[in-house]
């Protein structure tokens, strides 16, 4: 940690090891949002939650008054006060150890497990790597590890080096990334980030050319397209972005199939990957 003392001026490691625990219900009315938010089938009581959906149960409730410029949360509280302009959700690995249910009351007890600074292109870079683990009643279902990254906003948007496309994928589909699919998509998460709403703020503030999709929405799309085109049940799931995608790109979803899963990203054709991801199937 002596480089995040030096660096960012601040002592981070009495963070590490802090928890939380909230508690959540994904209901019938929930399910409906994100099955015409998503494109999954809305589900009744008692049927299966769709992977990934927790995160439309598990949502950030803080006041309006309580949050910063860019929508965030204001610094502090369980996330450490980092001074970079900048949040994102860079990435993360979820194992999937029992389904959840809709209707069903959620736990999901969080541990901030690392803080680790590295030197970016543009400045210091603040990874913080979370770890949930969510229960129904008093059985484990699912593990993630989040991994939130905080850096500056650069004079100019500087898009990060292109990584191609597959060139001969065994899966690519088409996905219409609209303003009101991002819109919707913050409302049934409850994220106020402006980059995905507001183009004047994304544009004049943060500099990107135009609306930011959505990590979380990129790889509930890659997984969603994985399992309607395998047919398999996923056992883990990782993710990670590269590049962000904007409203105005022709986003494609493109998946090629490896001995016990698929490798994953969303991109354009002909073109740079927005997000990597892959799959493990459960064993037969």
């Amino acid at each position: 940690m002596e480089g995040v003392q030096t660096i960012l001026k601040t002592d981070f490691t009495q963070w590490i090891g802090r928890t939380q625990q909230d508690h959540a219900v994904f209901d019938e009315s929930a399910s409906a949002r994100h099955a015409a938010t998503v494109g999954f089938d809305a589900g009744r009581a008692g049927a299966v939650m769709p992977l990934l959906s927790h995160w439309c149960a598990f949502t950030p409730n803080v006041d309006t008054t309580e949050l910063s410029n860019d929508g965030h949360p204001k610094l502090g509280g369980f996330l450490p006060p980092v001074h970079l302009a900048r949040r994102m959700w860079a990435g993360g690995t979820l194992t999937f150890h029992a389904p959840l249910h809709i209707g069903a009351r959620l736990t999901r007890h969080s541990e901030i497990k690392s803080i680790t600074e590295k030197e970016g292109a543009n400045g210091p870079m603040l990874f913080v790597s979370l770890a949930h683990a969510i229960f129904e009643d008093d059985r484990l279902c699912v593990e993630e590890t989040q991994d939130i990254v905080y850096l500056n906003i650069p004079q100019v948007f500087v898009p990060p080096k292109p990584k191609p496309v597959p060139s001969t994928p065994d899966m690519i589909e088409a996905v219409a990334v609209t303003e009101p699919l991002l819109f919707r998509f913050s409302a049934i998460t409850f994220n106020a980030h402006r980059i995905h709403y507001d183009l004047p703020y994304a544009k004049s503030v943060e500099k990107y050319p135009g609306l930011v999709v959505h990590g979380p929405l990129q790889a509930m799309l890659l997984l969603r397209a994985a399992i309607r085109h395998s047919g398999r049940d996923v056992r883990q799931f990782q993710f990670r972005g590269i590049h962000p995608m904007f409203h105005f790109d022709d986003m494609h979803l493109f998946g090629e199939t490896t001995e016990d899963g698929m490798k994953l990203c969303t991109g354009l054709v002909d073109g740079h990957q927005g997000m990597q991801a892959t799959t493990i199937w459960e064993e037969k």
